[in-house]
C-alpha cells in the first residue's frame, strides 16, 4: 500500500475464497503491511493459508471463530501483544457463510445462523478491536486503511434497491437479508466513529468463483484481489459510510 501506508491488516474467514486472496495479495504488496493478520476457525486445516504463512514472515496465523466471545477476546489480546501502541489499522470482517434457500425453503433457524455469522459477529468482532482501532488512528490523520479502517463485506444482493434487477438474489434470503442488516452496522458505524478517524465502509467484492459465489460466478477470485486492495489504498474521508463494489463504484443501498 502506498505511503502513508497500512501497517497491520487483520482479516477474517482467510481459510479460503476471497479471504485467502487478500492474504496473498497483500502479503505479496510492495511495500506490504509489516503484519497481515490472518484468522480461520480451524488453522491446522488451512493448507494454502499455512503455506503462504511460512512464505511471507509479515503474515501472522491466528485461530478465530467470529461467533464464539471466548475466541474473538482471545484474538485480540494475540493481536495486541503483536501491536503494542501502534494499535491495528484495518480490520476485514470478510467471514461469512451462505445457504440456498427460497421463499419456499426458507426457515427460522436458517435466517438466524445466518443472520449470526453474516451480521451479529462483525459488530462484535469490530466491538472488540475498537481499542486496538483507535489506538491506531490516533497515530494519524486523515481516514483511511493507512490510519484506522473497518471493512465490511458486502455482497450487491444486499441492495434493496437492485432487488428486481437481481431475481437469482431470490434463491438465497437469509444471506441477503443479513448483508443488508451489515450495510446498516457500516452506517451506524461510519456515523459513531467518525469523532475517533476511523473509517467504514461496505464492499461488494464482486461476483467470485469461490465455494459461496458458485461456479456460475463471471470472475475469478485473483481476478477481483487486485482492484479490491486498489479501492482500499485510495479510501478517504469522502469514501466514509459509503457502499462501494471492488472497482471503487458506489452501489445503490
Amino acid at each position: 500500500m502506498s505511503q502513508p501506508r497500512c501497517r497491520s491488516v487483520l482479516i477474517t474467514g482467510c481459510s479460503r475464497g476471497i479471504g485467502l486472496g487478500l492474504v496473498r495479495g497483500l502479503a505479496a504488496a510492495s511495500p506490504s503491511p509489516d503484519f497481515v493478520f490472518a484468522t480461520c476457525r480451524y488453522p491446522e486445516k488451512a493448507q494454502e493459508l499455512q503455506q503462504l504463512s511460512k512464505q511471507y514472515s509479515n503474515i501472522k496465523l491466528l485461530q478465530l471463530d467470529v461467533v464464539c466471545e471466548n475466541s474473538i477476546k482471545k484474538v485480540v489480546k494475540e493481536v495486541e501483544e503483536i501491536v503494542g501502541d501502534k494499535g491495528l489499522n484495518c480490520l476485514i470482517n470478510n467471514a461469512g457463510i451462505n445457504v440456498l434457500a427460497s421463499l419456499e425453503e426458507v426457515t427460522a433457524e436458517t435466517m438466524l445462523t445466518i443472520y449470526e455469522t453474516n451480521t451479529v459477529a462483525q459488530l462484535m468482532v469490530t466491538k472488540a478491536f475498537l481499542p486496538l482501532l483507535r489506538k491506531a488512528a490516533q497515530l494519524s490523520t486523515g481516514m483511511g486503511c493507512h490510519r484506522a479502517a473497518i471493512i465490511n463485506m458486502s455482497s450487491l444482493a444486499a441492495s434493496m434497491q437492485l432487488v428486481q434487477a437481481n431475481e437469482m438474489f431470490l434463491k438465497v434470503y437469509p444471506y441477503r437479508i443479513a448483508k443488508t442488516a451489515l450495510n446498516m452496522i457500516t452506517r451506524c458505524l461510519a456515523a459513531d466513529l467518525k469523532s475517533d478517524g476511523i473509517l467504514c465502509i461496505s464492499l461488494h467484492p464482486g461476483w467470485l468463483q469461490t465455494d459461496m459465489g458458485g461456479n456460475m460466478a463471471p470472475m475469478q477470485v485473483q481476478e477481483a484481489i487486485p482492484g479490491i486492495l486498489s479501492v482500499l489504498d485510495r479510501l478517504g474521508e469522502k469514501e466514509n459510510g459509503s457502499f462501494l463494489d471492488w472497482q471503487g463504484e458506489t452501489l445503490p443501498w
